[in-house]
């Protein structure tokens, strides 16, 4: 299974084990609040009762109201209003002590309780009708809005140890990649400077008359040199590069060219540039010649030998574009940003370092941007870089 597959099974089983435990929270907690509202209810028919007792039990002087009197004072939470068949307000508790009193408020609120459809409660007097109007306790107030809280809470928790875990997993694969880079920089020293002394010998005893013998020892050059490139592109990865104020019009001609001449003959590479001159951008002509090389070399094994790459570049918001056009394949729907993580690649011997590194370096150290502008099964894709305008 790839890298990248890995990854994301594991934000999806992360994900749904969320999801699970936000669900058994919400429902216990709502089975707290329901059980909560019910014994609320039950209290106020039992204080109801109660003073119903007292006022049915007034004019009997030898009557113990004691039980009547004690049931009623320790409500101290659920706010309750007592009113006559007029709505006249007789008493109100629990609501707060500068409230109980101030009949407008007591007004506004009674007439909020009975438009959510609550039954008051009815107590029958000597004289007349009465009833008890309450609202839930301020504890079940706010266990009814803690499922909101919760979800609030839970999805801030993810969402910053998501953002966590990626930011310390992203600079984990840095430092395994610039740690990489260098040793492999590093250990390409040793054998490039014994090749270069060796190169140097075979030079030293061959005759000038030897024409074959010294191109093979230039061609050996050339491929040191390249060597040599290669050993500078990884010591740079990690590190701040040095960049420099180039036109990418110049930059471009030298690395096509070297693709060109590896590449199969029935692969035909051309150039488009709009009339904005220069093209001038600061980069790291190694690092950005590394991009370029990358992404061409993707082009050509999506064509199979045949094809047509296309190179434009230009001008579009002050930001200088390039466009990288193929013919071959494409990329699958839903995979244009999957493309550029590590892990990922479609080739067989793949290791799907290639793209992430080339987003790294265009926009980590030159501030840009890569992505796959536009992408077709088996008609083509046109990655893209945008860079600065120096």
């Amino acid at each position: 299974m790839k890298l990248s597959q890995i990854h994301l099974n594991y934000k999806w089983w992360l994900g749904i084990s969320g999801i699970i435990v936000l669900v058994i929270s919400l429902v216990y907690t709502n089975y707290l609040a329901t059980q909560l509202a019910e014994g609320e209810r039950d209290k106020i028919d039992l204080i109801s009762k109660a003073y119903e007792a007292l006022n049915q039990d007034s004019y009997n002087l030898d009557a113990d109201l004691t039980f009547q009197a004690y049931v009623i004072e320790k409500n101290r939470t659920i706010p309750l209003i007592l009113a006559d068949e007029d709505d006249n307000i007789l008493l109100a508790i629990n609501f707060r002590k500068d409230r109980d009193t101030d009949m407008p408020y007591l007004e506004r609120e009674l007439e909020k309780i009975k438009s959510e459809g609550n039954e008051p409660f009815v107590i029958e007097t000597q004289e007349n009708r009465q009833y008890i109007y309450y609202k839930h306790s301020l504890v079940l107030q706010l266990l009814t809005y803690f499922p909101i809280i919760q979800i609030v809470l839970v999805g801030t928790f993810v969402i910053l140890g998501f953002l966590g875990f990626s930011a310390a997993r992203k600079a984990e694969q840095n430092r395994v990649w610039a740690g990489m880079a260098k040793e492999t920089a590093h250990q390409l020293g040793t054998p490039i400077n014994a090749i270069v002394g060796w190169v140097e010998v075979l030079q030293s005893i061959t005759d000038e008359s030897d024409l074959e013998r010294r191109e093979i020892i230039e061609e050996m050059r050339k491929d040191i040199n390249r060597l040599e490139l290669v050993a500078d592109r990884f010591s740079k990865v990690g590190s701040s590069p040095e960049l420099k104020l180039m036109d990418l019009e110049e930059v471009l001609p030298d690395i096509i060219d070297y693709m060109r001449r590896r590449a199969p003959r029935q692969i035909q590479f051309k150039s488009k540039t709009s009339d904005d001159r220069p093209f001038n951008t600061k980069i790291n002509r190694h690092l950005f010649e590394w991009v370029i090389e990358n992404l061409l070399r993707n082009s050509l094994d999506s064509m199979e030998e045949k094809g047509l790459i296309l190179i434009s570049l230009y001008e579009k918001n002050d930001r200088i574009v390039l466009d990288i056009s193929d013919t071959g394949k494409g990329i699958p729907p839903g995979k244009s940003k999957e493309v550029f993580r590590p892990g990922y690649s479609t080739k067989k011997r793949g290791w799907g370092l290639g793209l992430s590194l080339a987003r790294r370096i265009i926009e980590e150290y030159h501030q840009g941007k890569i992505y796959v502008k536009d992408s077709k099964i088996n008609e083509g894709t046109t990655m893209t870089i945008e860079l600065p305008k120096s």
